[in-house]
Formats: structure tokens, C-alpha cells, sequence
């Protein structure tokens, strides 16, 4: 149960009841009225806005309304106390009861706790990582990868049909400098002395493998038996799909798969490019014209001379955007925006992108080009990931030299493990920068909150072991019918009303996109279990296990057994397997 949102339903339900009364006009419009909790804890467990949002339409005073309200809302069985705090608010206070009611909603649910059907099976995008495939996985393509997979996740967590996707960019610059770089390997690969790598190639010797591929395959006939165009076509060919092939074991050494792999060339030899902007140009959204002189640093799309450009600014758009070079080429922003088009026209109205934070000054354009092409029948939400900085014991860590500039993400992760690696992605929102020290995410300590977290997870299943050779019967039945009224200790009760509030958190983080919500809440939760956990060290009366008391016991089982189910439930959001033993 979502309490925030069960009780918004009894608010709801005293309104009318108002109205009924005639003490309030009918059709008043709700959607803003919210329970939320209050913001210093002290007042209750929940507040309402109700009176404050409704007073105006309502033709009343805040205070009037929220009194009126109060008295309605204090007939609820599970309230004990109703007040009314500065211009309107309404706390409420209520009883244990309530709160203990949740347990064995929680023991039925298992990890699966927190699950809902906001998303209703609505169908959304989710595009991440999508990094050229001109090597493998470096440690700043991390955090987006774990970003975007926490946050498709957790959309799935509360009933959205997610499609994960990765955008192949295989055609353009990069992807020709790709093409050079292995053809030089497979020179090397030959018995030629190629010397030092001639710079604005790739230096990695991760080329090596593919160059020796080409080799085996073609022998000297690749560059023999073939013009330099068609040289660079197969070793292109050749060199994305190992460089893919490569990616792909990177992303799953983190747990991440993708449902789609959309190629960017084949936007070009489809003819999609073309459709989409005669789409546009139906629209009266294309037109020939000169940009004016940027300020600052110039982009690479602008050209002092004609060129064909997209009405962006009609969209919110700071300038009109650049689709086609005197050339006649495209630029980068036409395939992107048949790419969008090319979702839509799959079902997504829903899409999310997931880029670098050197991407960041392309998002108003992006939002415009999706705003015109869908006649405003999508919306799509850019989030930003900002940049890694890796350090050993304060130290800034050197880079990698089999990639050549670059520290791999597998090294990272066979160093510290997937689900360090995951959890600390997710310690910071995702456009703050994120500090990530090899020797502090290793630590068993407070300051590191992977340890934090799961420790508190271990703790709880090191006492049910020894609840199990006691002779407890821990299944969840038995432990759901146990005497709860036990449990009455403030700790205890804390930590219960944060396991309660973990729905409306999924809920809420969900509709913000903003997965690391979960990581801190998880961080709040395991600081109560330990603080409960501690308490009992020091008062025997409140240990888990009492030899003197078994219905205590039980009832301490049964919240503790429900706690290690949500913060499984969180980890799985974020793609952490949760220990049940600390090594």
C-alpha cells in the first residue's frame, strides 16, 4: 500500500462529504490536493495541502477550510490526532496500529514490495549509453550506463512497458578514423612495421585483435584487391561489429542488456533522413538561410553561407538549427532527429534520453525537433549525466594503457565489483558531478554506503540464522501472525513508518526520473535498522532474539524479515544483488 496515496483517497472523501453538506461548492478540481510528509517530523506523519490549493476556488479562508476538513479527517480509525499549522496545512498523527498493519503486507509482497500500476503498461524509451563504438567502455560512459538502466528499472518497477535501447552511432567521422585505425592494425597484423600510431588515429591496442581478424579472413587481398573505398567499407563493417560485440561484454559484466541496438546508418541507406525532413518541410518548418555569427565557440553546423535549416526556434529553441552543409551532407542533428521520429512511429510517446555532459547545449534543439516532427504527440526528457573523476586514496588514478587514454569500466569493475560499481553511480543526482575513490568504495566503513546498505541487509539474515537454529519458524505466514502489538519501541516504529514510505518514494522517483532517490533512501533506511540494532546492544530488552520472550522475538523477526525485503526491493531497482553474508 501506497499510504500517501490511500490517504489523498480519504481527503478526497472528506471533500465530498463537505460538498454533500453544502459547506463546499461542487466540482472543485483536486488534481493539485497531495499528502505528503511533513516537512519537520515532529508535526505528524502526513500533510495535506488540501485546504491551501482549495481555499481560493472555494471562496474561503485557508484556516476556515482546513478546521472544517480537520474535523472530518479525525473520524478516520487510523488517525489519532489532526492539527492545523500555519496558513493551512493539515498534519496528521497516526496510530501503531496502522503502521503494523504493513507488515504483513510486506511479508506477502517479499522484494516485489513497492511494486505498482502508476505506469498503467504504457510503453517508454529509455536510450542509454549509445557511446561510438570506437572502443570499449571507459569509466565515463559508467555512470550514464548505470543511470539509464536504474532508471528503466525502476519505471518497470511501478507498471511502464520500458524498451531498452542503444543508439549505434556507425556513421559519420569517428566511425571513418575507426575504419583508418584498422586497417593500420591490419597492416601491422601483416608483418608491416607500422612505427607509432600518426596522431588523430586510435592508439588502443584493443584495434589489434580486429586487425588480425581482417588478415586471417582476406589475407594481403584487402587492400590489394580493392580501391581504398571498399578497403574502408569492410574494415568499417568489420571493426563496428567487434567494437559492438566488445560493448556488449562490457555492459554485461554491469548487468545491463539492451532490447534494441539502432543503427544510425541505416537511417542513411533507408532514406529516412530524407522522409522526415520532407515531413518537416510539409510543415513549413524548413527553409534555405544564413545563421547568424555564434557567440563564443563556434559549432561545428554553422557555415558563414546558405544552408538548410529547421524553424527550431518556433519550438523554444534558442536558434534555427542547421540540416544539411553547402555540401549537401547531412549534419549530425538530421539523423537525430529521424531517429526520434523513427520511436515515434514505433509507439513511444514517452521518451528519455540519457547523454554525456558534453552533450548538454544540444538538448533545446533535440526537445524542438521531437516537439515538431510528433505535432507535440511525445515528450521526451534529456537527462544529463555529469562526468567521473576516479581516484585511489585521494590520488587521481592514471589511465589505462591497453585502451590507450582511457581507464576501461572493466577495470573498475574487476577491481571493486558490479554492485559497488552500481550502487556508487547512484550515490550522487545525476547532473552533479561524482567523485568515485577505489580505496573508500572498498572500505567497511559508515562513510562508504554500499557497505552501509548491505551490511544492514547481512545483519538482518546473520540474526535469522540464528533465529532458524533456535527452532523459529520463519516462514512468512507464520511470521505475519505474530503478535505485533509487541513491537512498540520508538526505533522500532521508525523504522517501520520509513519501510512504509518506501511505495510513495518508488512512486515519486519514478515520475521524477531520478533513480539515485532510491540509493538515498535506502542509506535513511539502513542508518534506522543499525540505530535499532545498536539500541538493543545496550537495552537487552529490545534484542532481536529474547530466550525470555518469544512472542517478542517473533514480532522483532517479522519487522526485521520485512526490512530485508525492501531493501531488496531497492537494490533491485538499482541492479545490486543484496549479501546475505559480508566477506
Amino acid at each position: 500500500m501506497n499510504i500517501f496515496r490511500y490517504f489523498e483517497d480519504r481527503v478526497e472523501a472528506a471533500l465530498k462529504a463537505l460538498e454533500k453538506e453544502g459547506a463546499l461548492p461542487a466540482g472543485l478540481d483536486t488534481s493539485r490536493v497531495a499528502v505528503e510528509p511533513p516537512r519537520d517530523p515532529s508535526h505528524g506523519d502526513l500533510s495535506t495541502n488540501a485546504a491551501m490549493v482549495l481555499a481560493k476556488p472555494a471562496n474561503m479562508k485557508p484556516r476556515d477550510l482546513a478546521d472544517r476538513l480537520a474535523a472530518k479527517l479525525a473520524a478516520e480509525e487510523a488517525v489519532t490526532e489532526v492539527s492545523v499549522a500555519g496558513p493551512g496545512f493539515i498534519n496528521l498523527r497516526l496510530n501503531a496500529s496502522f503502521w503494523l498493519a504493513r507488515i504483513p503486507e510486506m511479508l506477502r509482497s517479499g522484494p516485489a514490495y513497492g511494486t505498482s500500476e502508476l505506469g498503467a503498461g504504457e510503453a517508454v524509451n529509455v536510450e542509454y549509453v549509445s557511446a561510438n563504438p570506437t572502443g570499449p567502455m571507459h569509466v565515463g560512459h559508467v555512470r550514464g550506463a548505470v543511470f539509464g538502466d536504474a532508471l528503466a528499472n525502476l519505471l518497470e518497477k511501478v507498471g511502464y512497458r520500458v524498451c531498452r535501447e542503444y543508439y549505434i552511432n556507425d556513421a559519420g567521422g569517428q566511425i571513418e578514423v575507426l575504419a583508418r585505425s584498422v586497417l593500420l592494425r591490419y597492416r601491422e597484423a601483416r608483418g608491416e612495421a607500422i612505427g607509432a600510431i600518426p596522431e588523430g588515429l586510435y592508439p588502443g591496442d584493443y584495434l589489434k585483435p580486429v586487425g588480425q581478424a581482417l588478415a586471417a579472413t582476406h589475407g594481403g587481398g584487402l587492400i590489394e584487391g580493392n580501391d581504398e573505398t571498399e578497403a574502408l567499407r569492410i574494415a568499417r563493417e568489420a571493426a563496428v561489429e567487434a567494437m559492438m560485440e566488445l560493448i556488449r561484454g562490457d555492459l554485461a559484466v554491469l548487468g545491463i542488456t539492451h532490447e534494441v541496438f539502432f543503427s544510425e546508418l541505416s537511417l542513411h541507406r533507408s532514406g529516412a533522413i530524407e522522409e522526415t525532413v520532407k515531413l518537416l518541410e510539409d510543415k513549413g518548418l524548413i527553409y534555405v538561410g544564413v545563421l547568424e555569427p555564434p557567440k563564443g565557440e563556434t559549432p561545428e553546423d554553422w557555415e558563414p553561407r546558405p544552408q538548410t535549416l529547421f524553424r527550431s526556434t518556433q519550438f523554444g529553441d534558442d536558434a534555427d538549427r542547421a540540416l544539411k552543409k553547402s555540401d549537401g551532407s547531412w549534419t549530425y542533428f538530421a539523423p537525430d532527429i529521424a531517429y526520434h521520429h523513427d520511436k515515434f512511429r514505433r509507439g513511444y510517446r514517452t521518451l528519455i534520453d540519457v547523454w554525456g555532459a558534453d552533450h548538454s547545449g544540444y538538448i533545446k534543439r533535440v526537445k524542438a525537433a521531437v516537439a515538431a516532427i510528433t505535432d507535440n504527440g511525445a515528450e521526451i526528457d534529456v537527462k544529463v549525466c555529469q562526468m567521473v573523476r576516479l581516484f585511489r586514496n585521494g590520488e587521481p588514478v592514471r589511465m589505462s594503457k591497453r585502451a590507450g587514454d582511457f581507464v576501461t569500466l572493466r577495470e573498475v569493475v574487476d577491481e571493486v565489483g558490479k554492485d559497488a560499481v552500481r550502487f556508487m553511480m547512484l550515490t550522487r543526482k545525476n547532473d552533479a558531478p561524482l567523485d568515485f575513490d577505489f580505496v573508500k568504495v572498498k572500505e567497511q566503513s559508515r562513510d562508504n554506503p554500499v557497505f552501509y546498505v548491505q551490511y544492514a541487509h547481512a545483519r538482518i539474515h546473520s540474526v535469522l540464522r540464528n533465529a532458524a537454529e533456535a527452532g523459529y519458524d520463519l516462514s512468512d505466514g507464520a511470521l505475519a501472525n505474530a503478535d505485533l502489538s509487541r513491537l512498540g519501541d520508538e526505533a522500532e516504529l521508525a523504522l517501520l513508518r520509513l519501510m512504509a514510505g518506501f511505495p510513495r518514494q518508488v512512486e515519486q522517483a519514478a515520475i521524477a526520473h531520478e533513480p539515485h532517490r532510491i540509493a538515498f533512501y535506502l542509506d535513511d533506511l539502513a542508518a534506522a535498522f543499525h540505530a535499532l540494532w545498536n539500541k538493543g546492544k545496550d537495552d537487552a530488552s529490545l534484542r532481536f532474539i529474547r530466550e525470555d520472550d518469544r512472542d517478542a522475538t517473533l514480532a522483532r523477526l517479522a519487522l526485521i524479515r520485512a526490512a530485508a525485503y525492501v531493501v531488496a526491493a531497492g537494490l533491485g531497482i538499482l541492479g545490486v544483488e543484496p549479501t546475505e553474508e559480508m566477506r
